[in-house]
């Protein structure tokens, strides 16, 4: 089993920000950057605009339980960061994963014939 290292720094975050590319679904951003380090790097944020704390927990490990099932296909290095919008509180884990799956694919991070 593959794991994934987290992403903690704001400076790290921007870099993804600015120098990556993006993919945006209703209830889900995704940000790429390639990274020297010879692992994947995963970030998950979600705003105020998204609710209480409840609800933001709750689009955060929706995403991290999502990011689960592709973790160990991904392949290269990369740091990832996704953002949760305000539908991800809404909708369940298979349709962010479904999103996720999409997402991955069309920034080069999965192959196409996974899954």
């Amino acid at each position: 089993m593959v794991k994934s290292r987290t992403l903690k720094e704001n400076k790290d975050f921007r870099r993804v920000y600015y120098r990556g590319k993006s993919e945006a679904s209703p209830s889900l951003v995704t940000y790429a950057a390639p990274s020297r380090l010879p692992y994947v790097r995963v970030g998950i944020t979600s705003g105020k605009k998204i609710g209480g704390a409840v609800e933001r927990n709750r689009a955060r490990r929706v995403i991290r339980a999502a990011f689960a099932l592709y973790e160990a296909e991904i392949e290269g290095c990369w740091d990832i960061v996704f953002v949760a919008r305000t539908r991800t509180t809404e909708v369940k884990m298979q349709e962010v994963a479904r999103q996720m799956e999409a997402q991955l694919k069309k920034l080069g991070l999965l192959s196409e014939k996974s899954n």
